[in-house]
């Protein structure tokens, strides 16, 4: 597997010759390449995790793509063909198991409303949260991507949400709110609590690929 972190809180997965999107919002670059496609999965309704523009580029270039995503964003998004997945849910799409975790965005002020999110786990291997730090029960996490930095988000409830997880590898994403001075932060202390949980910590920017 090939995880290629982009901008913001956007991965493109490759394995067994297949590509994987998730979260292709408005902070993103549009992808250089959009061709072999097989799925894009959605988190949540936020614009800095989805857009009709990269959509509709997804759409051009790998038209039979598959979008997955809970029920808020299929009514935002509803001029794509978004199928509704809900935490508890599982699909097979091409070399790519997904198993949705999760159901709600986290808090970011009491005066927000709470949207629908789901986390997924790719393949038994990877889980994304999205925009939450529900933490997927009953099953072993490899490698997990952690939000590092949002307006709803502390650091300490992200310390927490790894330790909480216990993966094996972690990397920051949801880092594009957050300079390089805050970026080298949350990867001092997120790394603090992956390896005192036994893992190994990776300091990945946009751009770098982990293959594991």
């Amino acid at each position: 597997m090939d995880i290629l972190k982009r901008t913001h809180a956007s991965l493109l997965i490759e394995e067994a010759g297949e590509r994987l999107l998730i979260d292709p919002g408005s902070f993103e670059e549009p992808l250089a390449d959009a061709h072999g496609i097989t799925a894009v999965v959605i988190t949540h309704e936020h614009p800095d995790h989805w857009s009709a523009e990269q959509l509709d580029r997804v759409r051009e270039h790998s038209p039979r793509a598959r979008f997955f995503g809970p029920a808020g964003l299929v009514a935002a998004a509803a001029d794509f063909p978004v199928e509704a997945v809900s935490a508890g849910e599982s699909v097979s799409v091409g070399a790519f198991n997904l198993r949705f975790f999760g159901g709600s965005h986290a808090v970011i002020h009491p005066s927000i409303p709470v949207i629908d999110n789901v986390g997924v786990w790719v393949n038994e291997r990877l889980y994304y949260p999205g925009d939450s730090f529900a933490v997927p029960e009953g099953i072993a996490v490899d490698i997990l991507a952690a939000p590092a930095g949002a307006p709803w988000l502390k650091i300490s409830e992200a310390m927490d949400f790894v330790t909480a997880v216990g993966p094996r590898r972690v990397f920051p994403t949801h880092d594009a709110v957050l300079s390089a001075i805050g970026r080298g932060f949350a990867d001092q202390r997120l790394g603090e609590v992956t390896r005192a949980g036994g893992g190994e910590y990776f300091a990945l920017i946009a751009g770098d690929t982990l293959s594991v």
